[in-house]
Order: structure tokens, then sequence, then C-alpha cells
């Protein structure tokens, strides 16, 4: 097979995997399960898998005061953050909804890279931030765009993850990784979150033991998270293969398997201005798309926010 075909077959299949942990995650926090409880066992699938790819590397798991601030920061920013306000929203809104403000990532992330000086002023690429602006407008504003007119702030939270994965992202492409790759970064923030979040769980009484009770949504959320942690790790790969624009188009796949995935699974059905809101989220992530030498990690839920190598780096 033609190795370029092979790789973009590859991105298809990690687009459509991405897509369908959207309808699984409704179906997950839609029977009752709370933020902290899923967030843990999202992170303890991910240390699972990701250990045992790094081992396969040969890679060494590494831990050190130097890596302190980028490891909290990842684990922080790109996974508990913005879980909690995606599950909140998640139980609320259409899981097509949800695939929409995902892939605000990008929107959010080029003004947050401007102030930071990671990226320089583009007319083009306002124009597309102006397109996924307009696309957020239509989905909160008419009152037949959401099932519910009152469901608009769910929206507004929900948007509260992307910014989180924007900022993570930048923050990252700012300070560099200090020698990791993205695998020992994401294992590291990854452990640190469970440790974290564990007793949080336990605390708040939103801790889940799925063995006591293992029904539709705990198989839900634990395929999302074996999803996840397998498909993040071919993404990293792919990156390495194929080069970051070529893997940052997943975010386009992402949106339209989710939507996809939750008109098949969840039977949702949704209005014109959701379908036309989608659109302009396609038409702005083709304009604000990165530029090359900056790796994107998976965007929203999917990719629990951005990894960048250290600024600078070329492909």
């Amino acid at each position: 097979m033609n190795e370029r075909l092979f790789l973009l077959i590859l991105l298809v299949l990690m687009g459509a995997g991405w897509g369908l942990s959207l309808p699984l995650i409704k179906i997950a926090v839609s029977t009752g399960h709370q933020p902290f409880g899923l967030i843990f066992w999202q992170l303890f699938i991910v240390v699972a898998i990701l250990a045992a790819v790094n081992k396969l590397r040969g890679k060494p798991l590494v831990f050190g005061r130097r890596y302190l601030r980028l490891f909290i920061v990842v684990a922080m920013f790109g996974a508990i953050l913005p879980d909690i306000f995606f599950y909140i929203a998640a139980a609320k809104l259409p899981s097509g909804v949800m695939a929409i403000v995902v892939s605000m990532v990008p929107m959010f992330s080029l003004p947050i890279a401007m102030m930071l000086g990671n990226e320089r002023f583009s007319l083009l690429r306002l124009v597309g931030l102006s397109c996924g602006m307009v696309g957020i407008i239509l989905l909160i504003g008419p009152d037949t765009s959401l099932p519910d007119p009152a469901l608009a702030v769910f929206v507004l939270i929900a948007l509260c993850a992307p910014v989180f994965y924007a900022t993570e992202g930048n923050l990252v492409a700012l300070w560099g990784t200090d020698g990791l790759d993205s695998v020992q970064v994401l294992l590291a923030a990854s452990m640190i979150g469970v440790i974290a979040i564990l007793p949080i769980a336990v605390i708040t009484g939103q801790w889940i033991n799925p063995l006591e009770t293992f029904g539709i949504p705990e198989l839900a959320f634990t395929i999302s998270g074996i999803i996840h942690g397998i498909v993040y790790a071919g993404y990293v790969w792919l990156i390495t293969k194929a080069g970051s624009v070529f893997a940052a188009q997943i975010a386009y796949l992402v949106t339209g398997f989710g939507v996809f995935w939750s008109l098949i699974l969840l039977g949702e059905s949704y209005s014109p201005f959701i379908w036309l809101a989608l659109g302009l989220m396609f038409l702005g992530l083709f304009l604000v798309r990165p530029r090359h030498g900056v790796m994107l990690a998976p965007a929203g839920r999917i990719g629990e926010g951005e990894i960048s190598r250290d600024k600078g780096e070329k492909e």
C-alpha cells in the first residue's frame, strides 16, 4: 500500500475513534456519573496504556523538579479543569453540539498565541476566528438551535474546556518540553492527575466503582478511555511520520465523526442553525490551521490538550 494512503487511512481511523468517544461520554454522564469519578478513571486508563507504550519504546518514565511545572500545567489545563466543564456540559447538551464546541480549541489558541508572542497577526486567520465565533453565536442565539433555549448556558460552560486546552498548548509551546517527547509528558502529567483527582473524587462522593455495577455507562467510559489512550499514542507516532500540519487535520475528522456517531448511536437530530454552525467551524479551522513547525496534540476531550515541541523546532 502507498505510504501516504496508509497514513491517510490511519488519520481517518483516529478521527473516527476520537469522534466515537463523544457519544460514549454522553452515555456515561447522562446516567448520573459525576465529573471527578469519570476523570479519575479516564486518566487511570490513559496512564496504563501510555505506560505500556513508553516501555515498548524503551523510554524512561521521567520525573523531577525541573519538569514539575510542565507536568502540573498539562495535568490541570489539559485534563482535570477542562474535563470538569466538559462533563458538566455533556450531561445536558447534545453530543453533536459538544463535537462542534471541541473544534474551538484552535480558535481560542490563536489569540492566546498572539498575546504570548507564539504567533503573528494574520488577516486570513482573523477571518477564520470570526467564523468560529459566528458558529458559536448560531448555537446559542436562535431559539430553535438547541432542543431547549435554556441549554445555551451549558454551551458557554462547555467553551471553558477549549479555553483551558488552548492555554495549556500555548504555555507548553512557550516553555518547551525540556527534551521530553509528547508521550513522556502526557504519561507523567496523567499520573499527577490521577494522584490529584482521587482524593477529590472520594471526598466529594463522586467516586465510581465500576466493578460494583458494571453496566452500559461504565462500559461507555471504559471504552472511551481505551480509545483515547490508543489513539493518542497513534497520533504522536503519526506526527513523527507525516508532520504536524498533516496530523492537525484530525480536528475536522473528530468533529465530523462526533456528529456522525451521535446521529447513529444516540439518534440525535439538529436544527439548520447547528448544521450551519458546523460548516462555519470547518471553514474557521481551515483558515486558522497551524503553521509549519508547530505540533498540535489532540484538541479538546479527544486529545486532552496540546503538546508542542520546543518553540522554533522545524519539521
